[in-house]
């Protein structure tokens, strides 16, 4: 028997979603919930396999380096790099309540 995921034991893409939802919010630190969850809420829903894919990579990242990356302190890693990174690097979508 394979340990390989199949079709029917892979989750869907709405359980994909709401897994990355929680983790992007819950990060431990105000800071990196707004910067990672507020992405999360602008993109996901247009979102498909590849960037849901390089999401749940990106959460597997120590916070720090993801809020370097984001505010362009420290190089992003060539796997990490492309237009999803670019989005996040804007931080237009952060909405930091008062």
């Amino acid at each position: 028997m394979s340990d390989m995921p199949t079709l029917e034991t892979q989750p869907s893409m709405e359980v994909r979603k709401a897994r990355a939802k929680f983790r992007a919010w819950h990060r431990g630190t105000r800071e990196a919930d707004y910067m990672i969850g507020g992405y999360f809420d602008r993109y996901h829903e247009t979102w498909g396999e590849a960037e849901m894919d390089w999401f749940e990579d990106l959460l597997a990242e120590d916070d720090v380096d993801v809020m370097a990356w984001g505010l362009q302190t420290q190089a992003v890693p060539e796997r990490f790099q492309g237009d999803m990174i670019e989005k996040m690097q804007r931080l237009d979508y952060v909405d930091i309540p008062s």
